[in-house]
């Protein structure tokens, strides 16, 4: 019997909050922020789904959610695996640009290309910028040609697609429950690739941030259905909030 899987996007960041597009910048939660990743433990708790190992992000929005919920649930102790695949988006030379103010200066129909497109990247940073993820040490073991200057949806796509197959899918099959926390796009990604959702469908799907998705897997690791976990009036306001801030440009 294959494992569950659990998608958590991290809590709300300082960034989010701001409206700012953050990327691969290391901003950390918000206090809303660490007030879900607290919930995301207790729904987990409420639902008796014991994860026997986690991974994340290299980013600290996403670290700290995982440890928060970890902490809630007692399970601190459960192995936890931290990859670089699993980072948002890297949103180029708009990272750390307040999203109006960018609408503003470029117009909305084009920040809305770059934000909501399947496969049109941002303005990438130059390959001199020193907040070029090739000068972080955190990337150090990784080869440069595979570290991004700005990325689509597609192009993260392609970039978590190896965690996939390489950790993700043979823990669920060998009857391990999963717990993935990471970020919007990251997690759009996974969720393209397990439901087959088609280019268009992708853009408009957002997820909320502290919001647990499950899914479950037929013997093949096919999924036989996923559902967001907790309250519903709370499910409906976070996915109103998302989607109000993505209207905001």
């Amino acid at each position: 019997m294959p494992g569950k899987l659990i998608l958590v996007r991290h809590g709300q960041s300082v960034w989010n909050l701001e409206n700012r597009f953050t990327g691969w910048v290391d901003v950390d939660l918000s206090d809303q922020g660490r007030a879900e990743a607290e919930r995301v433990g207790r729904e987990l708790l409420a639902e008796r789904i014991e994860p026997q190992i986690a991974l994340t992000s290299v980013l600290k929005r996403a670290i700290r959610t995982l440890w928060i919920a970890l902490d809630t649930m007692d399970r601190m102790w459960i192995p936890v695996e931290n990859s670089w695949r699993l980072n948002e988006r890297h949103y180029g030379a708009l990272q750390g640009l307040d999203k109006a103010q960018t609408a503003a200066r470029h117009g909305e129909a084009q920040v809305k290309t770059w934000r909501r497109s399947y496969d049109v990247p941002p303005p990438p940073l130059p390959a001199g910028d020193p907040s070029h993820p090739r000068f972080d040490p955190r990337y150090a073991g990784v080869d440069p040609r595979e570290l991004p200057s700005a990325e689509s949806l597609k192009d993260t796509l392609v970039r978590v697609n190896p965690d996939w197959g390489a950790r993700i899918a043979p823990r669920l099959a060998a009857g391990q429950n999963v717990l993935v926390v990471a970020h919007g796009n990251s997690l759009r990604a996974l969720v393209k690739m397990l439901d087959r959702m088609s280019d268009a469908e992708i853009v408009e799907f957002n997820i909320p941030t502290g919001v647990p998705i499950l899914y479950e897997f037929d013997a093949s690791l096919a999924p036989t259905g996923w559902r967001f976990l907790g309250d519903p009036a709370t499910i409906a306001a976070a996915q109103e909030a998302v989607s109000r801030q993505g209207r905001k440009q």
